[in-house]
């Protein structure tokens, strides 16, 4: 984690094991109908918002309520994630598109030539 993070949790929020976080990311569960009345009402909804292992958020990212960001992401800085970024995908822009997909980290641990594979893993 990493300075100013805001988590809005009217749902449930899940940070899986081994997630970063740059500077200023924002994570909503929570929002609001576009009905005037809603909001004179104060009518709020929320919706469940999973970050998987192994994930790097940028900063100034915001994810919205719903998104899982799967096992695995890169999620560029200012990014506004407003669907589902499938696992090993970097995803940037606003809203966030994927631009690329990683290997899983099965096939770097199993590729000789990736000089990450003979480190040990941080506990």
């Amino acid at each position: 984690m990493n300075f100013n993070l805001t988590i809005l949790d009217t749902s449930l929020v899940i940070i899986g094991d081994r997630v970063q976080m740059g500077p200023n990311v924002s994570i909503y569960g929570a929002g609001h109908e576009t009905s005037v009345l809603s909001r004179i009402k104060f009518v709020e909804f929320g919706h469940p918002v999973r970050i998987e292992d192994d994930c790097w958020i940028g900063g100034q990212v915001v994810i919205l309520p719903g998104v899982t960001v799967g096992r695995g992401c890169t999620v560029g800085a200012g990014a506004v994630v407003t669907r589902d970024v499938p696992p090993y995908s970097v995803a940037v822009g606003s809203p966030a598109r994927v631009v690329k997909t990683l290997p899983s980290v099965e096939d770097e641990r199993a590729d000789p030539n990736n000089p990450f594979s003979r480190m040990p893993d941080r506990q």
